[in-house]
């Protein structure tokens, strides 16, 4: 079976949060899908380039969630996710993803 790659699941884990939290209501439940891909995503980056980069890229994707608070003020809420899910997709890509 083909592995999906960290910058996928990390990418997808932002929107999908976000999209269960917003179409169901239930902030709690985009936060388990949020915690999920961010804690197979942190696997999959330790697996490919080691725990210091591992730990980068998680400060990265929970610095995203906490960042796209404020830009979607300025932006929207889709464009805001939408924007950091892609800045942590290409930072696991280029220190993790294409190690392998």
């Amino acid at each position: 079976m083909a592995r999906v790659p960290g910058a996928v699941v990390a990418a997808g884990g932002l929107v999908g949060g976000y999209g269960v939290a917003r179409f169901t209501k239930k902030r709690p439940l985009g936060g388990v899908v949020l915690a999920a891909a961010g804690s197979l995503a942190a696997r999959q980056w330790r697996e490919a380039a080691g725990a210091k980069t591992a730990a980068a890229l998680s400060a990265a994707y929970v610095a995203g969630f906490a960042g796209s608070h404020p830009l979607a003020k300025k932006v929207g809420a889709w464009p805001s996710v939408l924007g950091v899910a892609g800045a942590v997709g290409v930072a696991s890509y280029l220190l993790a993803d294409r190690r392998r």
